[in-house]
């Protein structure tokens, strides 16, 4: 039977309120205005829009020019998911680095400035803080971006980064709904399953998610995930459900009580375009009991929001889709972007320029066999390069070499690859790093090196060829520490790398180090 509808102006003003989209280009395109004036409501921004602060300032002005209530969104955990700093590292470590340190005092300041800077350019709806639990070292995608293993440090984390992200005027978007960490599948490349029955999500995965919402996150981020638990067939940005049946449902029937927003992670992930489309995923996301639809870090262009808008409409015409349930999920995305503009943009937000240094030195844990004494010659950087996570993406450096080199001329570095172990053999890939670096002293630079056998067995065979080797952990510290000295940063970014290097040079005073069993 077909629905009628009321107004064909109005349903179509209401499919485009409910789409993000991206775009290309470090200023708006004419489509993307002229799409704003016909009712689209939000837009996200990735690196790829991104020169620098004052451009981007700039950019949000120019969206809105258009609209004045626009939602601007951005994918900006810091750490290693940065968009403001997608080609210098960001100024902020990740979850990781704020889980280790444990100050929540801290993490609020750290949400708070980022909050600061984004309000600063125009942003003011953030696609995080991740919420999700690390409880399977594996994890491909989620690792670092996770406050930890714990689920009550997860949550009180995430609690502490909702609170200071919103307190600068920019909403917080808690992800992925209803847990992402107990995976050993990424979602952008397959359909990750967890097999952890209803008792373990509640008193693991929902916790942090719990928590945000007492604190008042104005938006939640569903997860490209099936949980037979919940649904045995439709993962739960898909999942009425998960959606509805769990996130809505009132605490007196086992749900969570959410009223705010609830966001799509990117439709063009592979977890949903390989298997339903972008076009059909959309509509059964939003008659799930989503409210936007985040489409547009692979999908940019005009064509891919006319063709979900068009799907969107097409639905609610044959029946498909209710026509109260679009109308629903559109009202909720215009009262974000009301709060947004009651919460002042951050205004009066006292800068904090010094909160990520600050939390990446106190990240930092050092193991040594002796005690260590600083380098003062250039060394030689190897970095074991792993293949990059697409939610963190290859366009953003990482490592020490930049920062070493900066302190100590005359530093070079390489990077080692999978594939390089392979052509060459390990044996033969550390015979050619130790002709390479010549007497100099070597500074191993690693990535989750638990998750990558041809990394461990490189790094082995480095340090008995080497013993005065020091290895930089950048990802989650899983592997026993090796090297002469061990550095575990808990995290990828800028900071992270600087707060290593001053510990390597004595430029600033570290941590007393750890004797090593």
């Amino acid at each position: 039977m077909t629905t009628l509808v009321s107004s064909a102006d109005t349903l179509t003003r209401d499919a485009l309120a409910v789409l993000q989209p991206g775009f290309t280009g470090t200023s708006a395109p004419d489509w993307l205005l002229r799409r704003l004036d016909e009712g689209l409501a939000s837009v996200g921004i990735f690196g790829r829009n991104v020169a620098g602060p004052e451009q981007l300032a700039a950019l949000t002005a120019q969206l809105r020019a258009e609209r004045e209530d626009v939602l601007v969104a951005i994918d900006e955990e810091g750490g290693d998911v940065t968009r403001l700093e997608v080609r210098g590292g960001s100024s902020f470590p990740g979850n990781l680095a704020l889980g280790a340190v444990d100050d929540t005092a801290l993490t609020r300041q750290v949400a708070r400035e980022l909050g600061r800077r984004l309000a600063a350019c125009g942003i003011n709806l953030n696609w995080a803080p991740a919420a999700d639990v690390n409880s399977n070292p594996s994890n491909p995608v989620i690792g670092v971006r996770s406050f930890g293993a714990d689920p009550a440090l997860v949550a009180r984390h995430t609690a502490a980064y909702v609170d200071g992200m919103q307190s600068a005027g920019v909403a917080a978007c808690t992800k992925h709904f209803p847990g992402h960490g107990d995976t050993a599948v990424d979602s952008h490349h397959d359909l990750p399953r967890i097999a952890a029955d209803l008792a373990t999500l509640q008193e693991r995965e929902l916790v942090p998610f719990r928590a945000a919402i007492a604190a008042g996150t104005k938006a939640v981020m569903s997860a490209h995930i099936l949980l037979p638990a919940l649904d045995g067939t439709r993962p739960a940005t898909l999942s009425a459900a998960a959606l509805h049946g769990l996130l809505r449902a009132p605490a007196a029937d086992c749900g969570l009580g959410f009223d705010g927003l609830i966001v799509t992670d990117g439709m063009e992930m592979r977890a949903i375009a390989a298997t339903y489309g972008i076009e059909r995923g959309t509509v059964l996301a939003i008659a799930a009991g989503a409210d936007a639809i985040c489409v547009g870090g692979g999908l940019a262009d005009e064509d891919t929001v006319l063709r979900l808008r068009d799907a969107l409409v097409r639905a609610v015409r044959d029946g498909e889709l209710s026509e109260k349930r679009l109308a629903d999920a559109a009202a909720r995305v215009r009262a974000l972007a009301r709060w947004t503009r009651r919460a002042g943009a951050g205004e009066g937000t006292a800068p904090a320029p010094e909160a990520g240094l600050t939390a990446a030195r106190r990240a930092l844990r050092h193991t040594a066999r002796e005690p260590f004494a600083p380098l003062t010659s250039p060394a030689y950087v190897a970095a074991f390069t792993p293949v990059a996570n697409i939610a963190v993406g290859d366009e953003t450096p990482w490592g020490v070499a930049a920062e070493l080199a900066r302190l100590l001329p005359g530093t070079d570095t390489a990077s080692y690859t999978a594939e390089a172990a392979a052509a060459y053999g390990t044996g033969g890939l550390i015979a050619g790093l130790i002709t390479a670096a010549d007497r100099r002293r070597i500074v191993a630079v690693v990535r989750d090196v638990h998750r990558h056998p041809w990394m461990a067995d490189a790094l082995d065979a480095l340090v008995a060829a080497r013993p005065d080797t020091v290895v930089v952990e950048m990802g989650v510290p899983q592997a026993p520490p090796c090297g002469a000295l061990h550095l575990a940063t808990h995290g990828a970014a800028r900071v992270c790398a600087q707060a290593a290097t001053e510990a390597l040079t004595g430029a600033a005073p570290a941590r007393p180090a750890e004797r090593a069993d």
